[in-house]
């Protein structure tokens, strides 16, 4: 789709507001006369460069401190877990892991359901207490993005 400079300018703005997709889905419909479906919208702030942000869900300081590998992985030499933008083929889902020793490697999650994880070293063993975390900080992060 050919956007004319202030419908581009627009919806940078509108990611710089913290809108999200469907935000900026019903915007361009209202604004610009365009209709576009959720993954048109994705797809056009790909191609524009634009990275729409999710917004943190509000919690309880104190349950956010008890839920397990959200905490963690803001903790220095905890487990840190990203979702890729792009995934990569053959994957329902994938994305990085770094443990708490500091070995990092891939994910990756198939359209079967089967996990796939890839440290780049076959002797490398993650400890038990960063896989357990890795699982629940795995499992949260998915679910907050409705898969």
């Amino acid at each position: 789709m050919d956007l004319n400079e202030e419908q581009k300018g627009a919806i940078s703005g509108w990611v710089q507001e913290g809108q999200g997709l469907s935000e900026i889905q019903k915007a361009l419909a209202e604004q610009f006369d365009i209709s576009m479906t959720y993954m048109d919208v994705r797809f056009l702030l790909l191609d524009l460069g634009l990275d729409v942000q999710d917004k943190p869900e509000a919690k309880p300081k104190q349950e956010a401190e008890d839920e397990p590998g959200i905490s963690d992985a803001a903790a220095p030499g905890g487990v840190s877990l990203e979702v890729d933008r792009i995934m990569k083929p053959g994957a329902l889902v994938s994305g990085t892991v770094v443990f708490s020793d500091g070995k990092s490697g891939s994910w990756g999650l198939d359209q079967g359901g089967r996990l796939a994880l890839d440290m780049g070293d076959t002797d490398y063993k993650p400890t038990e207490d960063d896989i357990a975390a890795f699982q629940q900080d795995l499992k949260a992060t998915l679910e907050k993005r409705g898969f």
